[in-house]
């Protein structure tokens, strides 16, 4: 493939279904492996903390992976980096069956890591490059639409065969479809050239990085990025014994984030990045808080109000960053998306660490069985809506800011 090839020469189509194939592949290493996390634990004598150890190697080798391809793009382009995603997600997926433990499970999880990382650096510029404006927020949010729509397939897929008792082995092999369906899209084709000049140079990228705002935004995707990817990685443990099946709340929630992104692009048109980046945080305080204190049907309900506010966080930061922050270019989305996973892999055994001490604290107050780990759940959750919080107050400062810049910039 020439990567130099010329825009009419791109099959933007193709492009972007392979890239929502790829990162369909990203949901479904997410949702089945949290659907076999207590397998996992029971079969390899693993504690909560163990386990956070293994999830967080899925989001360790996510921000590697994203920075390194971010500052590769423009010089071995999107082809090989996928090529390589392919090869790390293939020999990811089946290294995690034939693990034979701890250590095995920690390699694996690393290599599925990351190709997920691959799968952001390389499709996110080439989405951008491929559109502007409103196109662009719209195709990058229904790119993103796969992630928790993957979430979805991937939790229906593992709650059918875990009640077939078909084993957690049987539920990895299913990342593979995914996978080889997007390696067949993307084999042969061409891609877009970068839309900016300056986002095609490394020196062009650190510049553009180089402000207090993409600071500023660093900060805040470090935050979003914990609030939406510790607590469903968990929700086997932190939310089975809610009265409400775990696994269909992790649907839930992933389908109310689909169903948002899909629309994401009018709701950002109308109301900008920083409007709707507000409002998600608000609601995402607002659903954790339920999640914590409702059991029975009111959690579905609380799923639903915390998906709504989680939906256009990731999407929007990246597009915050491409539209607000263009001359950072490949390397600028690579490298906030990095910030993100790797903070949250850093929470996967704190978070581990906290349903421990809660447990504890529920024994202690003589609660047994199923009373335990549902008021450790909740206990756990409860710990965790300082960060939404956190960003409310946040977004509320981004927003005044670039209404200030908006406002400076028509006063020239």
């Amino acid at each position: 493939m020439d990567n130099t090839a010329t825009q009419s020469s791109v099959n933007t189509n193709r492009l972007f279904y392979g890239s929502c194939f790829a990162l369909i592949t990203t949901a479904f290493s997410y949702s089945l492996r949290a659907g076999v996390l207590p397998q996992l634990g029971d079969e390899f004598s693993l504690s909560a903390q163990q386990l956070g150890v293994i999830n967080s190697m899925w989001f360790y080798g996510f921000p590697l992976a994203m920075i390194i391809g971010g500052l590769i793009y423009h010089t071995v382009g999107p082809k090989k980096i996928m090529q390589f995603a392919f090869f790390a997600h293939l020999f990811g997926i089946v290294l995690t069956i034939y693990s034979g433990g701890y250590v095995g499970l920690l390699i694996s999880n690393f290599l599925i890591g990351l190709g997920n990382g691959c799968t952001e650096a390389a499709c996110n510029p080439m989405i951008a490059d491929s559109a502007t404006g409103k196109k662009m927020n719209t195709l990058l949010n229904r790119f993103h639409m796969w992630f928790p729509g993957g979430i979805v397939l991937g939790s229906l897929i593992s709650t059918l065969m875990t009640n077939m008792e078909l084993g957690w082995q049987a539920q990895i092999w299913i990342i593979l479809i995914p996978t080889l369906i997007y390696a067949f899209l993307f084999f042969g084709q061409t891609f877009p050239e970068p839309s900016v000049k300056e986002a095609k140079t490394l020196s062009g990228n650190l510049k553009g990085m180089a402000t207090p705002l993409f600071v500023f935004i660093a900060l805040c995707m470090a935050l979003t990025a914990i609030t939406e990817f510790v607590p469903g990685q968990w929700v086997k443990l932190i939310l089975d014994k809610s009265g409400a099946d775990a696994m269909i709340i992790l649907a839930l929630v992933s389908g109310v984030m689909a169903f948002g992104r899909y629309f994401g692009g009018t709701f950002v048109h109308k109301f900008d990045q920083t409007g709707v980046l507000l409002g998600s945080a608000v609601l995402a305080t607002i659903g954790m808080f339920l999640l914590s204190t409702q059991t029975g049907a009111m959690t579905y309900v609380a799923a639903a109000i915390f998906g709504m506010g989680l939906c256009y966080f990731w999407p929007n930061m990246i597009g915050f960053v491409a539209e607000k922050i263009p001359k950072s270019g490949a390397l600028g989305m690579s490298v906030i998306g990095a910030i993100g996973m790797f903070m949250t892999a850093n929470m996967q055994p704190v978070f581990g660490g906290w349903i421990d001490s809660a447990r504890e604290k529920a024994t202690s107050m003589g609660l047994t069985g199923d009373a335990l780990e549902l008021a450790a759940g909740q206990e756990t959750l409860k710990t965790m809506i300082t960060f939404p919080a956190v960003l409310i107050v946040l977004f509320v400062i981004l927003y005044l800011w670039m209404r200030n810049k908006k406002k400076d910039v028509a006063a020239v």
